[in-house]
């Protein structure tokens, strides 16, 4: 990040505390072995991604240069067992995708589409067969997987809407239709498709090999403002044909893929606990090396306000995310816990980054200063993986018991 401009110390200024975000210590509750790894992914993130992190975001790119050096953190399958899988607590996972975030939102993204969504689709929904076939391939990340849910017409309302189709003819089923925001879409290996079924109108996952299945394309979305790095695409599906063997086999209705989406919407709540982690940091940093009228401006009343709500928002997320983390390793995890953590820690996350970009002034909405990239990737998070009215009422069905959903 480039120094804050005027900048420099008097005689009579007392070095500053460095940033940290992690307040209440709470690094502290992980196993020595997982600490060693969630400060492992910080270094990789601080000294490879962020020097060139900018760069990407500004050219709307992906740095495929850093995928060797990122396989090599060994962190495919995170949270899951066997099959070649990293494993692992779900507070590790969480920390992980904590620090990915506190560096880069896309990169965070791009690490939780293939090993959270993609490969959890498998782990969750696939025949044993399934899963000894893709995961480890998936874990070494030779396969890279992307997750096709959402539609050009149909976001919110997938779990009765789908208009992508699947027909069954002998071993094989016929695939029609669209998919729109799927990340990674545009170069990976694999896709997990959700599609109803013709036969009895339910939602069905397939395993498609992007670059060999005739009737498979994709078309990169272009001209975005957030998750910029990040290549989402619209998949094009015609007289797509599948085999029977790469149907997940224990997905058969929308309530199988819901787990799924459980899981990615607790790895959001992780994802814009980092991003607040980020700004935070960046924020305060900045402070502390930005000098008005002679003094840093951390030294005033109005900044100090500022940071406070700040890392008020952010320890309140990492407190909340923490205790999601205990209830899935404990298998309590419902739908409704993910949905009020991923409503809530976006949410505080849009308020976070606000309150960082005023601190920075005009340098706020310079990408080379990190906050408004942060900025504009927190607008992404609120929205994705289902929206913040959405996460309420699944909230509101489980406390009031009436479902409220048209």
């Amino acid at each position: 990040m480039p120094t804050a401009t005027p900048a420099g110390k008097t005689a009579a200024q007392k070095p500053a505390p460095a940033p940290n975000g992690d307040f209440y210590q709470l690094v502290d509750l992980l196993t020595p072995d997982e600490r060693a790894l969630v400060k492992k992914v910080r270094t990789y993130m601080e000294t490879k991604v962020q020097p060139v992190i900018n760069k990407y975001w500004s050219d709307d790119a992906f740095p495929f240069e850093l995928l060797p050096s990122f396989k090599e953190l060994g962190l495919g399958g995170l949270g899951f067992e066997g099959y070649g899988c990293a494993g692992g607590s779900q507070k590790l996972f969480g920390f992980v995708a904590m620090e990915l975030a506190r560096t880069d939102a896309s990169f965070c993204t791009f690490f939780g589409v293939h090993s959270g969504l993609a490969m959890g689709s498998i782990y969750l929904d696939g025949s044993e067969e399934q899963k000894q076939k893709w995961l480890p391939a998936m874990a070494r990340w030779e396969k890279i997987g992307c997750f096709g849910l959402t539609e050009p017409l149909v976001g919110s309302g997938t779990s009765g809407g789908l208009t992508t189709t699947a027909k069954r003819e002998g071993d094989t089923w016929i695939l029609n239709g669209q998919k729109r925001w799927i990340g990674n879409a545009p170069w990976c290996d694999i896709s997990i498709i959700w599609a109803r079924d013709l036969a009895d109108n339910q939602v069905k996952g397939f395993i498609v090999e992007n670059k060999s299945t005739p009737g498979f394309s994709v078309e990169k979305i272009e001209h975005k403002i957030a998750l910029k790095v990040v290549q989402n695409g619209q998949i094009t599906l015609k007289d797509v044909r599948v085999p029977e063997a790469n149907r997940l086999q224990s997905g058969n209705s929308f309530r199988d893929t819901a787990r799924v989406l459980r899981m990615t919407r607790y790895m959001v709540g992780w994802a814009s606990t980092g991003i607040q982690m980020g700004a935070y940091e960046a924020s305060l940093k900045y402070a502390q090396e930005r000098l008005q009228f002679g003094k840093p401006i951390a030294s005033f009343q109005l900044i100090q306000d500022l940071l406070a709500k700040m890392l008020g928002n952010l320890t309140a997320c990492q407190c909340l995310m923490l205790r999601l983390a205990q209830l899935d390793d404990e298998g309590k995890l419902g739908d409704h816990h993910a949905a009020l953590a991923k409503a809530f820690c976006t949410s505080k996350s849009r308020e976070t980054v606000s309150w960082g970009r005023e601190v920075l002034g005009g340098n706020g909405i310079v990408a080379d200063y990190n906050v408004a990239r942060f900025f504009a990737d927190a607008e992404a998070l609120y929205s994705y993986e289902g929206t913040y009215q959405m996460q309420n009422l699944i909230v509101g069905k489980a406390i009031t018991g009436h479902g409220a959903f048209l």
